[in-house]
């Protein structure tokens, strides 16, 4: 049977949406009104909501709550709530209500939608909730309710739906008018008071239904559930709904079920409402009287036809329409119609929970890059909410969000993604959610080679060359600040990552200053062109050798610096007559090669150093000699090679927190050659592809802490080196890590025991672990009068219990426990007091006597003498208390010995009842032993004692219990009575439990009084209640008069004393109907199912027994089911008794 409280939230029939408007504008003029009221605290339902640390604080934080409103059947209803979130440290959660339990929230669909909205600047949270074709079952009441982290507030409101009214046509017809006999129809006056009238009684007629309707303020769906119910479920219904009025809620129950009638088509009606999980399948049923009529079925007024997913079912008198395969669509309001005859239910269909099966990953990205979040969930077309920092993302905001979904992939795509978009996003869905971080950065370009300066001969030609980090980038060849423009001599090309100007046929008005600016970055690239114009002269002499070197090394006249993997080409000028021989030599060593990678060219007057593609290994002095018979002249060249630095040594972590981790690496072995100007460090998730910058500025140091982490998931960094030619290859991965916290103090640190030099502790573990798990322990002790904590055990302690080993002894020593897991070391939890090492012989404990374990009970003015043995050495310290005081001496005296101690009360008083408790307690070493006693006394006289009914000889004689019963329970009475003329007393009853007897065998004519002596463990009350009225036995004539008696005839009819019963059971569950028969002669028992009789059938078992009559049914199937009859025939007559049974499969 499905929960009778969720009829209220149902679908109702499709109409226009027309009734949003009005609705709106109504919530904004109420609001006001309401907000200064105190809102009524929020009701919890049982196992609603999850346990919190504290109870959240009830406040007012509604600005414009929900009104009351009245809507016609099939338009819309709007409903507005506004909340101050200035005093919130979190976003407010806000759930909608019907009626008690039923949240809204999972009818999530085409009728009921929600919708937030948030005003930054003001901090208001606005939230919409919006019902599509109001329906009757809509009317009721509703609660809306807001939480926060620490603070909450909930308003109630009402929602009546009343019928669609009609046009009554004319409001001129109306009128009357005086002259009614008159012709002619404009003759007479208008008789406005009669209209007047008419509508004054029809408005009073309204409000006197409208009144009868909701009496006792009950909603009809609330009635709709009592009608239906049994009377035993009245008084739940009633609580759960919040009904006070219980005896008007049964009077007009009572009136309601006189007045209804009985239907004449159906037998059973459908439940009010049905639910089913998606994809499952659901059966409803009716029950027919006339099984001839046709019965048709109607989805929100449609009427449904046989087909695979709706399959009709007819089964004797039952009606059953069978729904495969349930979707949302089928969520909806059903109805079953016989002849004029209608009886409605509703089926909710509910969705299972969507699970995220792939969660999002963490991005970086430029600034106008475009960004695709991608997520999978478990459910293809499932509903899933987009958020960014905890902000729901929608369509609306300037179409700069696209929602795709593919299957289960649900895609959130940014269009030029902006620094703004920079934050967390969170996926959620009614099962799960997960969340990723994106950092958008502002692109930055990075020159990998520069402009070199040119030296160029005429003719020759003229290449200038740089390289920059993005291949995308285009860019503009300034000459002297004026953009050059191609040509036959002059081109440009961009290959990749390389842009290229070539200068053919360099003549001298090139000599210039060459820039490249790149489009869309506030940098460039600058080099000159020298023309070296060579002018020959005619020496008829001989000139000794020269060279002519033009260098611009920034460090020494003759060093040239080259980036590694770059081209060096070093041309040197000579000059001499006769022409002079060329040598090239490295260090002491002969260069001759005139191939490979590097090697020299000779031509005319010149000679050239060439190295393709410069390597560590070619650093070094070289030197060039030039010699002819008239002399020689030598030059050094220094060439040094400049490259990106190694990758930093020794990446590891050196220290985890919460959310955070501290890294330190060692810097490069080998520079480049020029200074390592900082590092960049990078993180990521282990087994994510995905590395996220931690610095977008160069860091100098070489220690870096990594903050914003998700504590229990393993992370991994790494670490590159800058300098001025670029970034070194990654260094080694760090091995992963967890961010994590230590661990809470341990808790409950005891002494279990203690010898001359031994102390043994025990404790439980943390109240908060963590991720990091629980390593081990640490304990530490430290002697009284010092500071100083000394570890005792080297190695870490896995279980909750250690013995401290080699104490001084005598001495006092404090201990202390501390947990240890990769985080480091928890508070410590300390000891309450300091511990004496001294070997304990025995520990305390209490030898209780057998007869202490249980109430110990004396008489009043008895002596109380309690003897309890202990031990424990050395001699433990003894302590009375009761009921958690200390004892009062002059009351109760205790003595106490070295293995005993005595409570003795010279002479009990009742005042000395109560629980007494004994402790013996040994350094911190304790036993505790609990003693009831209870002192009693004789009970006070029987009250009220009366003589209520005298008959014949006879006497009822009723009393109330004493006042004071002694404090004993009374375990019974003794009654006297006494003639009133001589008034002896003379015991009647003794020992009589019940405060009422009958007294029997009274004398004719006498006048009897009466006493009770109430009675307990302690003996017969000291007086007796006397009754305060007596019995007096009248005087009667007796005649005998003989009975004529008749012979008796036992023959009758059969006649069923008790009938069959409507049953439901469960299929496979065997059950047995049960009846009663009367008749003489014994009548023969006929079983029938359907009016069939039931013979020969090993599932059907028939008993007879004394009248009573079983039939047993063996695992029964829903085939089982229908009308059984029992019939008893014999020569006098016959009678029948008839039943239906309902055998329900479990869904």
């Amino acid at each position: 049977m499905p929960e009778p409280s969720k009829a209220a939230g149902k679908k109702g029939v499709a109409a226009p949406k027309q009734a949003a408007k009005p609705a709106a504008k109504e919530a904004p003029k109420e609001a006001p009104k309401e907000a200064p009221k105190e809102a009524p605290p929020p009701q919890e339902a049982p196992q609603d909501t999850k346990p919190e640390d504290r109870t959240p604080e009830i406040t007012g934080l509604f600005i414009i709550k929900p009104v009351d409103l009245t809507v016609e059947t099939g338009k819309d209803i709007l409903l507005l709530a506004s909340v101050d979130a200035s005093q919130l440290s979190v976003k407010p959660n806000i759930k909608w209500f019907k009626g008690k339990w039923l949240e809204l929230g999972s009818k999530s669909g085409t009728r009921f939608q929600f919708k937030e909205t948030i005003d930054k600047e003001k901090k208001v949270y606005n939230f919409e909730l919006k019902i599509n074709k109001a329906a009757v079952a809509d009317a009721g009441g509703y609660r809306c309710e807001v939480l926060s982290k620490d603070k909450c507030d909930s308003c109630t409101f009402n929602i009546e739906v009343e019928a669609a009214v009609k046009d009554e046509g004319n409001i001129l017809q109306a009128f009357k008018r005086t002259g009614e006999g008159k012709k002619d129809e404009d003759a007479g006056e208008l008789d406005f008071s009669g209209l007047l009238k008419k509508r004054v009684e029809d408005k009073q007629k309204e409000q006197k239904k409208k009144k009868e309707e909701d009496d006792c303020g009950i909603p009809p769906d609330v009635w709709e559930l009592l009608k239906n119910a049994k009377p035993s479920d009245f008084e739940r219904i009633a609580f759960e709904n919040g009904i006070t009025d219980l005896r008007g809620m049964l009077k007009r129950l009572k009136k309601v079920r006189k007045e209804a009638k009985k239907s004449e088509a159906f037998g059973k009606k459908l439940d009010t409402c049905y639910s089913v999980d998606k994809g499952n399948r659901i059966k409803m049923q009716v029950e027919l009287t006339n099984p001839d009529i046709p019965v048709k079925w109607f989805k929100n007024g449609q009427e449904i036809k046989p087909s695979a997913k709706y399959v009709f079912e007819n089964v004797g008198l039952k009606r059953v329409l069978t729904i495969n395969k349930c979707t949302l669509a089928d969520d909806a309001a059903y109805e079953c119609v016989i002849g004029d005859e209608k009886c409605f239910t509703e089926l909710f269909v509910k969705e299972p929970p969507v699970l995220i099966t792939k969660a999002l990953d963490d991005q970086q990205a430029f600034v106008g890059d475009k960004v695709e979040l991608e997520v999978e969930v478990s459910e293809e077309g499932a509903q899933v909410i987009w958020m960014k920092d905890g902000v729901e993302l929608t369509r609306e905001e300037t179409f700069k969000y696209r929602f795709k979904k593919d299957g289960k992939k649900h895609i959130l795509m940014i269009n030029e993604a902006t620094q703004e978009d920079t934050g967390r996003y969170q996926v959620m869905t009614n099962g799960g959610k997960c969340e990723a971080d994106l950092q958008v950065e502002e692109k930055q370009l990075e020159v990998l080679q520069g402009i070199a300066d040119l030296t160029v001969k005429a003719a020759e030609q003229a290449v200038f060359k740089c390289e920059v980090s993005d291949e995308k980038v285009t860019g503009k060849w300034l000459r002297n600040g004026v953009e050059i423009k191609p040509s036959k001599r002059i081109t440009m090309t961009h290959k990749g990552r390389i842009h290229k100007l070539i200068i053919d046929d360099v003549r001298p008005e090139d000599e210039a200053d060459y820039t490249f600016v790149p489009d869309g970055y506030a940098l460039t690239l600058s080099a000159k062109l020298n023309f070296l114009e060579i002018k020959i002269v005619y020496v008829p002499k001989q000139e000794p050798p020269r060279i002519h070197l033009d260098c611009s090394g920034g460090e020494h006249i003759n060093t040239i610096v080259v980036v590694a993997g770059n081209k060096l080409r070093f041309d040197v000028p000579i000059t001499g007559e006769p022409a002079p021989t060329v040598a090239w030599f490295r260090g002491d060593a002969e260069f001759s090669e005139m191939e490979g990678r590097v090697h020299i060219e000779i031509r005319n007057e010149m000679s050239s150093f060439i190295i393709e593609g410069a390597e560590r290994s070619d650093e070094g002095s070289y030197n060039i000699v030039v010699t002819n018979p008239v002399g020689e002249d030598k030059a050094t060249l220094i060439v040094k090679v400049v490259d990106v630095p190694d990758p930093p040594e020794n990446v590891h972590i050196t220290s985890v927190g919460e959310d955070w981790a501290n890294v330190v690496w060692e810097p490069p072995n080998y520079d480049g050659g020029q200074p390592v100007t900082g590092y960049l460090i990078e993180r990521k998730k282990k087994g994510s592809q995905r590395w996220m910058k931690m610095n977008f500025e160069i860091f100098n140091g070489t220690a870096f802490e990594s903050t914003k982490m998700i504590e229990g998931v393993l992370y991994e960094i790494r670490v590159f080196a800058v300098n001025t030619i670029g970034i070194s290859q990654q260094a080694n991965t760090s091995n992963p890590f967890m961010p994590i916290a230590p661990t809470s103090e341990p808790l409950h640190l005891t002494v279990e025991d203690v010898t001359d030099t031994t102390c043994t502790l025990k404790w439980r573990p943390p109240d908060r672990i963590g991720a990091g798990g629980i390593d081990g322990y640490l304990i530490e002790y430290c002697r009284e009068g010092s500071d100083e904590w000394i570890p005792s055990n080297k190695d870490l302690v896995e279980r909750c219990g250690y013995t401290v080993k080699d104490l001084p002894t005598g001495e006092k020593i404090s201990f202390r426990v501390r947990s240890v897991n990769i985080a480091g070391l928890s508070e410590p939890a300390y000891m309450s007091q300091s511990v004496t090492i001294r070997e304990i012989v025995q520990q305390p404990k209490i030898r209780l006597p057998r007869q202490l374990r249980q109430t110990f009970i004396r008489k009043v003015g008895e002596q109380v003498n309690l003897v309890i043995p202990f031990q424990g050495k050395p001699r433990p310290v003894v302590t009375w208390t009761k009921e958690d005081k200390p004892l009062d001496p002059k009351q109760v005296s205790i003595r106490t010995s070295e293995v005993d101690t005595i409570l003795f009360i010279r002479s009990a008083e009742r005042s000395h009842s109560g629980k007494y408790e004994l402790s013996v307690m040994i350094e911190n070493m304790k036993d505790v032993a609990s003693i009831n006693i209870r002192i009693v006394e004789k009970p006070g006289p029987a009250q009220a004692v009366t003589v209520k009914e005298v008959w014949g000889f006879n006497a009822l004689l009723e009393w109330q219990p004493p006042k004071d019963n002694g404090n004993s329970e009374i375990t019974g009475y003794t009654i006297q009575k006494a003639d009133k003329k001589t008034m002896e007393w003379f015991t009647v009853y003794e020992h009589n439990r019940q405060p009422r007897c009958t007294i029997s065998d009274l004398i004719m004519g006498n006048e009897y009084y009466f006493r009770v002596y109430s009675e307990n463990i302690c003996g017969l009350s000291e007086n007796a209640g006397v009754s305060k009225n007596t019995a007096y036995i009248q005087k009667t004539g007796l005649v005998y008069k003989p009975f004529d008696y008749k012979e008796h005839d036992n023959n009758m009819a059969p006649k069923f004393l008790t009938p069959l019963i409507d049953r439901t059971v469960v299929a496979g569950y065997s059950t047995a109907l049960n009846c009663a028969v009367r008749g003489h002669p014994k009548p023969k028992v006929i079983w029938m199912k359907n009016k069939v009789e039931i013979r020969d059938d090993p599932k059907f078992l028939m008993k007879h027994n004394q009248g009573v009559l079983t039939l047993n049914i063996r695992k029964p199937s829903p085939f089982d089911g229908g009308t059984y009859t029992c019939k008893a025939v014999n020569e006098l007559g016959e009678a029948e008794v008839v039943c239906k049974l309902e055998v329900r499969v479990p869904q």
